[in-house]
């Protein structure tokens, strides 16, 4: 699997969002949920927004729940 860099949460969004990721609503706390469909299937990840960094172990985490990564 790939090194994922740190990356701020607007540089995560646009990744998502390049990737076809939408934004579906913010959250009650600093979280926005983005959703992708891949093969018929929802996949929605909450991001951190308002982070200047944000830990490569987490950045990792939504790119594989979003199925960016296998």
């Amino acid at each position: 699997m790939r090194k994922i860099p740190s990356l701020s949460s607007k540089e995560l969004v646009r990744l998502l969002e390049k990737g076809g990721a939408v934004f579906v609503k913010q959250g009650s706390t600093d979280h926005a949920i983005y959703c992708r469909i891949v093969e018929g299937k929802r996949f929605s990840a909450p991001i951190q927004m308002g982070k200047k960094t944000l830990d490569p172990v987490y950045c990792k985490r939504v790119l594989t729940l979003q199925r960016y990564l296998r």
